[in-house]
C-alpha cells in the first residue's frame, strides 16, 4: 500500500449513480451517470427508476472511473460505499456492487454513512478536517446541525429537521411557481432577479422557546403555497422572481443563523457546509458575511462535491484506511434509515430496519463486476 491510500467509492442513495476514485485528499476521479432526466416529469425521484438506472449505469460508471484515474482495479487499497441512509432499492444496488468488487478484487469493504461522506468531502478541496468539526448539512433528504470530533467514528446530531427538509421545500416550491423539478438550481436562477425582501415569509423554529438548533420548513413551504394561491385567485400576477427569492432568503437565513449559534455555544471556530443545498448560492454568501462577522472560518466544497457523488464516498473510505478502521462483513446490506452516529458498518448486523440481500441485480452485478475484472481479480 502507497502512503496515501487509493480508494474507490459508490454512491447511489438517490437518482445519481456516482464512482469516485481518491488518493489520501486528491480526487483522481468524480464519474456520475444521473437519472434525474427520468424523474423530471414526474415532479420527484421514483426509486424504482433510480434502482434500475443504477444498474444499468454502474459498470460503465465505474470502468470510466478507472480510466480518468489512470489506475487499475487491482492497484485500489479498499473498496467504499454509501450503505444507508437513503432510498432502499438503490442503495442495494451500490452495496451488491461494491460487495461483488471487493470480492473479486479481495480488497477490504467500507460500508459507510451517506451523511458523514458529505462532511468528508471538504477534504478534497480544504485539506484534513480539523477536530472537531462543526458541519451544516442540507439537501433534498435532510437537513441537519452536526459535531464530529472523528469523522471515521464519532459525529453527534445537535438539530435536524423535524418536517420536510430544506430541499425537499425547494422542490416543492419550485413546483407551486411551475419552474420544474429538481427545484433547487432554477428556484436559485429565479431568485436572482427578485427582491429577497419583498414577501415577509415565516421563518421556522425562531422564536425563543423553540428549539435552538432545529428546523422545520413545512410551515414556509405551506405559506408559499397559500400566498400565491391567493394572488392567482384573485387574478392577480404572481411575481414569481419575488416569490422565489423571498421564499430562499427565509431558508437560508434560518440554516445560517443556527449554524452560526451552534459554532458559539460548542467553541468551534469554523463551519463546514454540504449537501445538495450547499451548491445555493445565497447560501453561500449569506453564509461568508455572517461567519465572517462572528470570527468563523467557513469551508464549502465546490457545487461539484456538494451533491451527491462517488468523490465524498472514497474521500471516508480513505479516513478509514488511514485510521485502520476494521472493514465491513461481506454481508454488508443496506439501511434506508441509518443514522449519522453509524459512521462505519463494520459488522454484519445494522440493525436499524435493514434490507436483505434481495434480488435486484446482485447476481447481475456480480457477473458483470467479474466480467469486467478480466475474469478474476488480476
Amino acid at each position: 500500500m502507497a502512503d496515501e491510500p487509493l480508494v474507490l467509492g459508490i454512491e447511489t442513495s438517490c437518482d445519481e449513480t456516482g464512482v469516485g476514485i481518491v488518493r489520501g485528499t486528491t480526487l483522481l476521479a468524480d464519474a456520475v451517470a444521473s437519472s434525474v432526466n427520468d424523474h423530471a416529469r414526474f415532479g420527484g425521484v421514483v426509486p424504482e427508476i433510480a434502482s434500475r438506472a443504477h444498474l444499468e449505469a454502474m459498470v460503465p460508471t465505474i470502468q470510466r472511473a478507472l480510466d480518468t484515474a489512470g489506475v487499475k482495479a487491482s492497484d485500489l487499497d479498499g473498496i467504499a460505499v454509501t450503505a444507508g441512509p437513503g432510498l432502499a432499492g438503490a442503495l442495494l444496488v451500490g452495496v451488491s456492487a461494491a460487495k461483488a468488487y471487493a470480492w473479486a478484487l479481495d480488497k477490504p469493504l467500507y460500508g459507510v454513512n451517506h451523511l458523514a461522506s458529505h462532511i468528508c468531502v471538504d477534504q478534497l478541496e480544504h485539506g484534513r478536517l480539523p477536530s472537531p468539526t462543526m458541519a451544516l448539512l442540507v439537501s433534498g433528504g435532510h437537513s441537519s446541525l452536526l459535531l464530529s470530533e472523528d469523522i471515521t467514528s464519532d459525529v453527534r446530531p445537535l438539530g435536524a429537521t423535524i418536517d420536510d427538509a430544506a430541499g425537499e421545500a425547494f422542490d416543492k416550491v419550485a413546483r407551486v411557481l411551475g419552474l420544474g423539478f429538481p427545484g433547487g438550481p432554477v428556484v436559485d436562477r429565479t431568485a436572482r432577479e427578485g427582491d429577497p425582501r419583498a414577501i415577509a415569509f415565516p421563518r421556522g423554529l425562531s422564536g425563543r422557546n423553540d428549539p435552538e438548533y432545529d428546523f422545520s420548513f413545512s410551515g414556509l413551504k405551506t405559506a408559499v403555497a397559500r400566498w400565491v394561491e391567493a394572488k392567482r385567485r384573485a387574478g392577480e400576477e404572481v411575481p414569481i422572481a419575488d416569490v422565489a427569492a423571498s421564499f430562499q432568503e427565509a431558508v437560508t437565513d434560518v440554516l445560517t443563523r443556527k449554524a452560526v449559534k451552534a459554532c458559539r455555544d460548542n467553541g468551534v471556530d469554523h463551519l463546514m457546509i454540504g449537501g445538495g443545498v450547499a451548491a445555493n448560492s445565497r447560501l453561500r454568501e449569506m453564509a461568508r458575511q455572517r461567519c465572517e462577522r462572528a470570527g468563523i472560518r467557513l469551508r464549502v466544497p465546490r457545487p461539484g462535491l456538494c451533491t451527491d457523488n462517488g468523490a465524498m464516498v472514497a474521500a471516508l473510505g480513505v479516513e478509514m484506511v488511514w485510521r485502520g478502521r476494521t472493514p465491513s462483513a461481506f454481508d454488508l446490506s443496506a439501511d434506508s434509515s441509518l443514522p449519522v452516529t453509524d459512521v462505519h458498518v463494520p459488522a454484519a448486523d445494522i440493525g436499524h430496519g435493514d434490507i436483505g440481500h434481495g434480488d435486484i441485480g446482485h447476481g447481475d452485478l456480480h457477473g458483470q463486476a467479474y466480467e469486467a475484472l478480466g475474469g478474476g481479480a488480476g
